[in-house]
């Protein structure tokens, strides 16, 4: 049986945060949203993926190399919502 994909949507923001970076890194991580969030979006066992605490609805992370993609499952959707190196994390999830 396949794995059931999931829609992985950038949100317009995070469209804009893909762009401003260096074509290596948003490769890098435009392969790890596919291979990651298309299939198994949720964390399982020791993962690049994490469930932050205390947003309501939940905020997921995806871990790639120094950068982080946030976001939130809005029905079989993925949506990103932000994406932000490492050391900027803080200033972007208070605005989210």
């Amino acid at each position: 049986m396949e794995p059931k994909k999931f829609n992985v949507i950038f949100s317009p923001s995070a469209q804009r945060d893909i762009e401003k970076l260096e074509t290596e890194t948003a490769l890098q991580l435009a392969k790890d949203t596919k291979a990651y969030l298309e299939t198994s979006p949720f964390p399982v066992g020791k993962t690049r993926i994490k469930k932050l605490t205390a947003f309501s609805p939940p905020l997921y992370r995806l871990r790639s190399g120094d950068y982080r993609a946030y976001y939130r499952m809005v029905a079989h959707d993925v949506l990103i919502l932000a994406i932000t190196h490492k050391k900027d994390s803080e200033k972007v999830l208070k605005k989210i």
